[in-house]
């Protein structure tokens, strides 16, 4: 029973640090996940391996090809442009009608979301991406756009964010982008949402969006990233 227990955390553990790597540009976009280098890495089975590498096609960071494997995900500056257009037009909608219709409760929840995502980095002390973050990140944002009363709405928007995170934490991991201030632009997203300000909000929020894909378009065409359309 231990050893059965032991085998599935050190499994776990292998599936966190694929992720991780993924996440964090350590295997580029369309780089192939050759299974027994992985396994030689790890000193485990292939079984092993592609249970990891399996687990990472159902979270739609690798795809799964017959013939050759796992593969990362293409970096594909048409589905970028498109998903990141259709996600200005979905989120500033619920950020309207969050203004519009949001409580004192929908605003004690924008506080706490922004005070904790206020009080976490982004880099650890060791220089190291903080995997805490994206989670408070998103739950800020979605703490934004919680107050649209419409659960649809809302559904598509979180939809629409998960399926933009392997793009964003590219552009973490591959571009240079030191002059931007994001914990300014969180203030001043939860400023106006207090205020009620739709007119400020809504041109900040588009550009919230729009900026990391923008970098990371320059950063794929500069560098000839750019692929066919991501495979589903």
């Amino acid at each position: 029973m231990a050893t059965k227990s032991a085998s599935a955390s050190r499994t776990e553990e292998i599936f966190e640090q694929l992720r991780a790597d993924v996440l964090n540009g350590r295997y580029v976009p369309g780089q192939r996940m050759k299974s027994a280098e992985l396994a030689e890495r790890f000193q485990v089975s292939l079984t092993v391996i592609r249970e990891a590498l399996t687990r990472l096609a159902e979270q739609d960071l690798l795809v799964a090809n017959p013939q050759r494997g796992f593969s990362v995900r293409t970096l594909s500056i048409a589905d970028l442009e498109d998903l990141t257009s259709v996600r200005i037009q979905f989120e500033t909608a619920a950020l309207r009608q969050s203004f519009e219709r949001g409580d004192l409760a929908w605003e004690t929840t924008v506080l706490g979301a922004h005070h904790t995502l206020e009080r976490t980095p982004v880099v650890l002390p060791d220089g190291s991406f903080n995997e805490t973050w994206p989670t408070i990140h998103r739950d800020f944002h979605r703490a934004l756009l919680a107050g649209c009363g419409s659960p649809r709405l809302e559904a598509i928007t979180i939809s629409l964010r998960d399926s933009a995170e392997l793009y964003r934490r590219w552009y973490y991991a591959m571009t240079d982008d030191h002059d931007r201030d994001i914990p300014q632009e969180h203030r001043d997203l939860k400023d106006f949402a207090l205020a009620r300000d739709i007119d400020a909000a809504i041109p900040l929020l588009s550009e919230h969006i729009e900026r990391a894909p923008r970098r990371l378009i320059a950063y794929a065409a500069e560098h000839g990233l750019d692929t066919m359309p991501v495979q589903s």
